[in-house]
């Protein structure tokens, strides 16, 4: 027999090939089970007595230290806290949001969709608020060869002023600007994305809302910090409008 035989039919290469195929398909199963941490088990839409997970099965719940020293154990029972939508005349039609204008903008479908993320402030790596406004961050402020927009009217899609910039918030990581903080005609602030914001030297323009429908953007609990879920129900209410601020946005093109 040649080197490395053990009988004539097998040899040390063929059972470490045959070691690796056996090792290949327990990591490839082990990850795809991990992958079903989050997310599952999936909800059916013909009942909610049906636990839909596939195969594999959903792992054990495993805890999670996080960085700011909380603990989240996945997978978990928590639902999803979204709101209620209308499937359509039949099983699998679009999700039709129903209600007002205003209450489409806060449907939570189709541009308007949101995660339900921690609510909790994103963190910087000393464990400081990331996004805050400039009147909280120290060191930085608006280059001087910039338009600072602060005191500039913000008009909506139809031209009419839906509130003034009293601050901008900075992201102290990324080292840019987040947000345009607004004062609203009732007094309240409301925080614009600057990715839906065109700053212009004596105005700033919003295409995807109206003038009026700056009045009800989610607003933050704490006004010197924001949290995860509210971003993404401010970013979530802007998108929405794209498609709902106004009802000949749903209307086809021609």
């Amino acid at each position: 027999m040649q080197t490395g035989a053990i009988t004539g039919y097998i040899d040390v290469a063929q059972l470490v090939l045959y070691a690796f195929w056996v090792f290949f398909a327990g990591l490839i199963y082990y990850l795809h089970r991990e992958n079903k941490r989050e997310g599952y088990p999936l909800e059916s839409d013909r009942s909610a007595h049906i636990t839909v997970q596939g195969w594999p099965s959903v792992p054990e719940p495993k805890t999670y230290l996080l960085a700011n020293g909380d603990t989240v154990s996945v997978p978990n029972q928590k639902a999803a806290n979204q709101p209620p939508l209308h499937e359509g005349v039949y099983r699998g039609a679009p999700l039709q949001p129903q209600g007002s204008t205003a209450e489409l903008l806060l449907a939570g479908v189709g541009p308007g969709s949101w995660n339900d993320r921690a609510d909790v402030a994103d963190l910087t790596f000393e464990g400081l608020p990331k996004i805050v406004p400039l009147r909280a961050a120290t060191g930085f402020g608006v280059a001087h060869q910039d338009v600072d927009p602060r005191g500039l009217p913000v008009l909506g899609d139809d031209g009419v002023e839906g509130g003034r910039v009293v601050d901008l918030w900075v992201d102290r990581s990324e080292m840019l600007f987040r947000y345009l903080e607004l004062e609203v005609a009732s007094g309240d602030r409301v925080l614009l994305p600057m990715n839906f914001a065109r700053v212009e030297q004596r105005r700033i323009r919003v295409k995807s809302i109206l003038g009026s429908q700056f009045q009800a953007v989610p607003k933050t609990r704490q006004p010197m910090q924001v949290t995860l879920l509210e971003e993404e129900k401010i970013m979530a209410y802007y998108g929405a409008g794209t498609l709902y601020a106004a009802p000949q946005r749903q209307e086809p093109l021609l």
